[in-house]
């Protein structure tokens, strides 16, 4: 697939963002973004995220397939469409460029932020709109809210004590 280039105007207003504060260096917090396989242990509104190539390292035109923990879900793809290391991850969906990932890292000395901002469009018109924003997208706001609490908990454990950190998975 063809790595398209972002402008900030393609992102509509009603994405939903989420920021943390976390006490980790931005290369610590990075590293842990560009694990997809464990995207799904603090991303809690995925059931799995799988690299397409796990062989290729991970970057600008790496495919992600992503499920959500919806009843029903189907495996959605998505391509990574800008990377700059130890900033930014951007997914743009394969079929739909209204859908969108974006995970950035902020550094403020020896601590960083995440930001997170999820778009996807709604279907119906103001009225799908409308009932999208009272159900789906309310539940979706507070389960990133919600991520990004265990993401700061994985990454700062994983400060105190990395070779602990999923050893499990």
């Amino acid at each position: 697939m063809l790595a398209t280039s972002r402008s900030a105007e393609r992102l509509s207003p009603s994405a939903l963002h989420c920021s943390q504060d976390l006490a980790s260096t931005p290369e610590t917090a990075f590293a842990l973004i560009c694990e997809v396989e464990k995207w799904p242990v603090w991303l809690s509104c995925l059931r799995s995220a799988r690299l397409l190539e796990p062989e290729r390292p991970f970057g600008i035109g790496s495919e992600v397939a992503l499920r959500g923990k919806l009843a029903g879900d189907e495996e959605e793809l998505y391509e990574v469409d800008q990377f700059l290391e130890g900033h930014i991850v951007s997914l743009v969906g394969a079929y739909s460029i209204r859908r969108r990932i974006d995970f950035r890292i902020e550094r403020k000395s020896d601590r960083s932020k995440l930001v997170v901002r999820l778009d996807y469009p709604s279907y119906g018109g103001a009225l799908g709109a409308l009932i999208d924003r009272m159900t789906a997208r309310r539940r979706l706001d507070r389960a990133l809210v919600d991520s990004l609490v265990h993401f700061k908990g994985l990454v700062e454990f994983q400060r105190a004590a990395p070779d602990e950190l999923l050893a499990d998975f």
